[in-house]
């Protein structure tokens, strides 16, 4: 009596479990959910390339610093061109750019 009471008990527990995780992949897969998710990725990439490129903009102003100073040119750093980060990383605010 014992034993088909604890299977009994176990399966219904597995099946909740199952069910439960099924729902939760469905939700996933609804297509407003799969836009929501590739609106924030499209986002977080565009960061990441913005990131990259204030980066690049960064280290050209800091080479033709060190080059200009090799040749004997002092050329000015324009404070325009050396950018600093102003937008926050891993933003769900999917409205911020636009």
């Amino acid at each position: 009596m014992f034993r088909r009471t604890f299977w009994f008990t176990a399966g219904a527990a597995a099946g909740v479990w199952a069910t439960t995780k099924v729902n939760r992949k469905i939700k996933q897969l609804t297509p407003e959910s799969l836009a929501a998710q590739a609106a924030d990725k499209a986002i977080e990439a565009g960061h990441k390339l913005k990131d990259f490129a204030l980066d690049v903009r960064e280290g050209m102003v800091r080479r033709e610093a060190e080059l200009g100073g090799a040749l004997g040119i002092e050329a000015p750093a324009e404070p325009e061109l050396i950018a600093h980060r102003t937008l926050p990383r891993n933003s769900n605010n999917r409205n911020e750019d636009h």
